[in-house]
């Protein structure tokens, strides 16, 4: 089976902004990738002038939003663990197919036929510290060119993000002759599975290079 691979262009985020990144490309990705009829609303987030698109509440995508927000704590975990370590994350959609048990084989496997590669830098910035003078301890914090200097870093963020979600767009209404038939199965979005890892790993980047190897080189828009 072929299986489309898109690098999304890497982000520099800081920690906190972490959660609302991810949140954004995630459901914004499964938005194009769900089944039968959709509900469209639209989500601000609330630390950019961004605008994404989601599905309305139903019980099912409160189940998917428990499922999505529970990998992007786990990436943050990950990435409190793994200080100064570029840290990825995948979503992999993929069918279910059985086949003949064996001794070595289950019966029901996994077979991707598409990835998406989400890589963040997360910038460990310097911290207001003490210092201490011959006469008094004073505080020395950021001050106004560090601080003008984080909201040039934020709108430079904020055009990246942008330009990651009209990859996403135009991935998905470029590459369509790999997506698989509507699964019979019950949910809102096509099987898919996520999976994280950092730098630090020594399976960073391994799977793309497998999948490279398998289908040729990942896609890559701009």
């Amino acid at each position: 089976m072929n299986c489309e691979v898109c690098q999304l262009k890497e982000l520099d985020v800081e920690h906190f902004e972490i959660r609302e990144v991810l949140g954004c490309i995630l459901h914004t990705i499964l938005f194009h990738r769900a089944l039968g009829l959709v509900r469209p609303k639209d989500v601000d987030l609330q630390l950019f002038e961004i605008t994404y698109v989601s599905d309305t509440y139903s019980w099912m995508i409160i189940e998917l939003d428990k499922k999505v927000d529970e990998k992007i704590g786990q990436f943050i975990d990950r990435v409190e663990k793994h200080p100064n370590k570029k840290n990825q994350i995948c979503l992999s959609f993929y069918e279910v197919k059985s086949k003949q048990a064996t001794w070595f084989t289950n019966k029901v496997e996994r077979l991707h036929w598409e990835q998406w590669y989400i890589n963040l830098n997360v910038a460990q910035l310097p911290r207001a510290h003490s210092g201490k003078s011959q006469h008094s301890k004073i505080v020395v914090d950021p001050g106004e060119a560090a601080l003008e200097e984080r909201d040039v870093r934020r709108a430079a963020l904020e055009a990246s993000l942008r330009e990651v979600l009209f990859q996403i767009i135009k991935f998905v209404n470029e590459k369509r002759d790999h997506v698989p038939p509507i699964p019979n199965v019950e949910g809102v979005s096509f099987p898919y599975e996520i999976t994280i890892s950092s730098s630090s790993d020594s399976t960073f980047g391994m799977d793309m290079f497998k999948r490279m190897l398998q289908t040729g080189h990942p896609t890559m828009l701009s």
